[in-house]
């Protein structure tokens, strides 16, 4: 495979657009303006990526079928119990981001565009540099804690921005997560926290590894599961 984009249409599906990266080592999912982009690693071929869109049709049909994300104007708000976010009208041409106690707040100039779509794909991103500077301020310190009250240890934590899952753990001890764990109740945060917690010592999901996170959670791990399946990795 030579080029480095190109464009396959699923009957079911619609339009995929196909990236090529050589830094890549998996394929990658992710839905835009009703269309899917796919990354791929250098050298896979065209019936990789079919495989691969076949084997994932269910998950990619409820990722097309997910709703639309809500626009940003001045009325725009999130108010989950550890993010709170809105937008203020400032005086100059300039936007920046600023703290009003425990409110995020972006400022906009007063004549913003909200109905142009690149201004809404920009707008989508200032949310989420917010909520990763507000996730850098929480996670790391709530994961110590509670790592040090477990008696548990791991290597490094990283906040990402992933929308495929909360959390993961290395076999290293590195534990990545995603900056949408701000829109959780702190209950379910800590849930995902503890969940990776466990991965530092059973790298799997089997009886040892539920035992230990039932063991941590008051017997409550997999109802905390399924309530954890009531939110969506995303904003």
């Amino acid at each position: 495979m030579t080029a480095t984009d190109y464009i396959y249409d699923d009957p079911e599906l619609g339009r995929f657009h196909i990236r090529v990266s050589f830094r890549a080592r998996r394929l990658t999912f992710r839905a835009k303006e009703r269309e899917l982009w796919v990354t791929i690693p250098a050298g896979a071929s065209v019936a990789e990526v079919k495989r691969a869109i076949d084997s994932l049709r269910p998950r990619l049909r409820q990722l097309m079928s997910a709703p639309k994300r809500p626009p940003v104007g001045w009325d725009y708000r999130i108010d989950a119990p550890c993010f709170h976010f809105s937008l203020a009208k400032g005086t100059a041409s300039r936007f920046f981001l600023r703290r009003e106690g425990e409110e995020m707040q972006l400022v906009c100039p007063p004549e913003t565009d909200f109905s142009d779509a690149k201004m809404q794909d920009w707008l989508h991103r200032a949310v989420a540099e917010a909520m990763r500077r507000r996730a850098k301020e929480v996670l790391p310190l709530r994961l110590e804690m509670l790592a040090r009250a477990h008696g548990l240890l791991y290597n490094k934590v990283k906040i990402n921005a992933s929308t495929g899952r909360w959390g993961s753990c290395s076999a290293r001890g590195d534990i990545n997560l995603s900056l949408h764990l701000m829109l959780l109740p702190l209950h379910l945060i800590d849930y995902v926290l503890l969940h990776e917690l466990c991965h530092t010592r059973e790298m799997n999901h089997g009886p040892g590894f539920w035992a230990l996170l039932d063991r941590m959670t008051g017997g409550k791990a997999r109802a905390l599961r399924e309530e954890l399946k009531g939110y969506r990795c995303s904003f």
